[in-house]
């Protein structure tokens, strides 16, 4: 279970996670071809999706007395049944995308190189936008994508929600982020970060979104939160690990907002946190 983390040197004893041989066995079970193929030319089309194990569009019998009902107007005109149960998520989230200058162009202002996917608030339209998505793997360097929920007006350090907080960041070695970002995005949506936090008086959550960074060498996997606060962090960083089944030796780094402003860099200079995983 070696090499899967990026963040460390050849020479390293720490454990990586995953080896590159076990890459397409774990790239199997992400997601499939993008409606946004024009904003992401020269993708190479990814394979057909396998259901995720991590969440279901299916709800217990318990369950679906909670689910929403909403009319279909296609079906009405079609004889069809009049109504769609429809299963809400605790917030609205939105996905966002980065596509960074190609050489010879002018440099464009990060954050107007940012543009909006399309917003969920359900089950079912979360998976109707995941489906059409590229995976990372299909995605040039370098771009982001980033998701985070509808509180934050942009997906940017300034962003009042962010600005107090920080993010995780997990640097990982080339072929295994299709698997990665899907289990953090599932976590996010399927409120698995629930608890690490009081609530906040304004009711958005603690955790703002996460975004994954393509780039030459690694992908850089980011989780923000609103506020830099040490056990806070702590309780954060331990959740990370499990969702994301991280071996106990994995490195992780921390940056605060403030200090990615300051150096005008998400990654540089972050603080390395080597804690066991007991």
């Amino acid at each position: 279970m070696a090499n899967y983390f990026s963040n460390l040197s050849a020479t390293s004893t720490q454990s990586r996670f995953l080896s590159n041989k076990d890459k397409d066995s774990q790239i199997s079970s992400t997601t499939v071809v993008t409606t946004t193929t024009a904003s992401f030319s020269g993708a190479t089309p990814p394979p057909a999706r396998v259901p995720s194990k991590h969440f279901s569009t299916t709800l217990s019998d318990e369950q679906k007395g909670s689910a929403v009902r909403e009319k279909s107007p296609a079906a009405s005109s079609s004889g069809l049944p009049t109504t769609l149960s429809v299963h809400p998520l605790r917030s609205t989230w939105v996905f966002w995308f980065r596509q960074q200058r190609a050489p010879g162009n002018k440099i464009t202002n990060y954050e107007e190189g940012i543009k909006k996917i399309s917003a969920f608030a359900s089950v079912e339209s979360f998976w109707s936008l995941w489906t059409h998505l590229h995976p990372p793997s299909a995605l040039l360097p370098t771009t982001d994508y980033l998701l985070f929920h509808q509180g934050i007006r942009r997906p940017v350090w300034e962003d009042p929600l962010n600005l107090p907080g920080g993010k995780w960041i997990l640097r990982l070695r080339k072929g295994v982020a299709d698997r990665v970002w899907e289990d953090i995005v599932l976590a996010l949506v399927g409120d698995q970060f629930a608890g690490v936090a009081p609530p906040h008086e304004d009711e958005w959550p603690e955790i703002c979104g996460c975004t994954i960074s393509v780039r030459q060498s690694e992908d850089i996997l980011s989780v923000w939160n609103r506020i830099d606060e040490p056990k806070l962090r702590e309780r954060i960083r331990d959740r990370i690990r499990v969702v994301l089944h991280l071996p106990p030796s994995t490195i992780m780094e921390y940056k605060s907002n403030n200090d990615s402003m300051a150096d005008k860099s998400s990654f540089r200079n972050s603080i390395i946190d080597r804690t066991p995983h007991s």
